[in-house]
């Protein structure tokens, strides 16, 4: 089945899970498609099998919390990245920590950010990850070491999207500084939250704390599309970057959703997609095209 905009349409919630007893924070698929793991503001980690649509596991972090959720580029799904969740009571230290999940286990601990972390993202190909923070600073990390392998400073604002300008970066000089900047027409009613690249890397998606969205050309930083609606939580590409996917305030649906969605997520291997607030809920089309 292709993904058109009939199909897209057609989607309707299959199944809500509420392993959970507080807000989902976030969630990541694994790179086969084959499972979702959840991070929960009640320290729980939820993993979910998407081809059985059922939770198969909920272990709990209390003695750090877990936030920002992320799996590894291993495609065995045995283990995941997160960061630590500072609002807990519980908290310890701003610390990113790798989790075995086949034991239950943390493999390594990757201390350096004086803040909280509000930013991780792993590599798809290789043991690389970035993480970036209140303390003004964005780290470079290799899962095999636990020492920082790249360090930038932010000027400024304490977060790590710089709005009105996209910088990109080479991994291998990092810290050298950017070998392209893009500036834009800053729009002062709101600042940028998010960065996606599509899968070619050939498109950037900027979702802000406004009513607006950018689409730019990643080559050249020209504003292709804009959109503007309620206040964006997130938004992402479709696995064939034809459809970007809008998560916002006044995305509710009764019974399923009992809160904006501040999660949302497209399988990247089947024709599935994931939605969440206080609660999990799976997607399927209902018609074929």
């Amino acid at each position: 089945m292709n993904l058109t905009n009939s199909v897209l349409q057609s989607f309707r919630v299959a199944k809500v899970f509420h392993e959970n007893s507080d807000k989902i924070n976030c969630f990541d698929f694994s790179p086969n498609g084959e499972m979702v793991i959840s991070s929960n503001d009640d320290n729980s980690i939820v993993l979910y099998d998407c081809q059985e649509g059922k939770p198969k596991r909920t272990p709990y972090s209390k003695k750090y919390g877990v936030d920002l959720i992320r799996y590894t580029h291993a495609s065995d799904t045995t283990e995941q990245l997160n960061g630590t969740e500072l609002n807990s009571s519980n908290k310890r230290d701003d610390t990113v920590r790798y989790l075995s999940l086949h034991d239950l286990k943390y493999i390594r601990y990757f201390p350096g950010h004086r803040k909280r972390v509000v930013a991780l993202f792993m590599s798809p190909v290789d043991d690389a990850f970035i993480s970036g923070s209140l303390d003004k600073t964005i780290r470079l990390w290799d899962l095999r070491s636990p020492n920082c392998q790249g360090l930038m400073h932010i000027q400024g604002k304490p977060v790590c999207v710089n709005s009105g300008m996209v910088k990109l970066y080479d991994l291998c000089f990092f810290d050298k500084g950017p070998f392209a900047t893009f500036k834009m027409k800053y729009d002062w009613t709101c600042e940028w939250t998010g960065l996606k690249f599509s899968n070619d890397d050939k498109l950037i998606l900027i979702s802000t704390n406004g009513s607006f969205i950018r689409l730019i050309d990643a080559f050249k930083g020209v504003v292709m599309h804009v959109w503007g609606k309620a206040v964006t939580l997130e938004v992402s590409f479709t696995p064939d970057f034809q459809f970007i996917m809008i998560g916002s305030e006044d995305a509710v649906l009764d019974g399923k959703h009992t809160g904006p969605i501040t999660c949302l997520q497209f399988n990247p291997k089947f024709m599935t997609f994931a939605s969440a607030c206080s609660n999990m809920a799976f997607w399927l089309p209902t018609i074929d095209d």
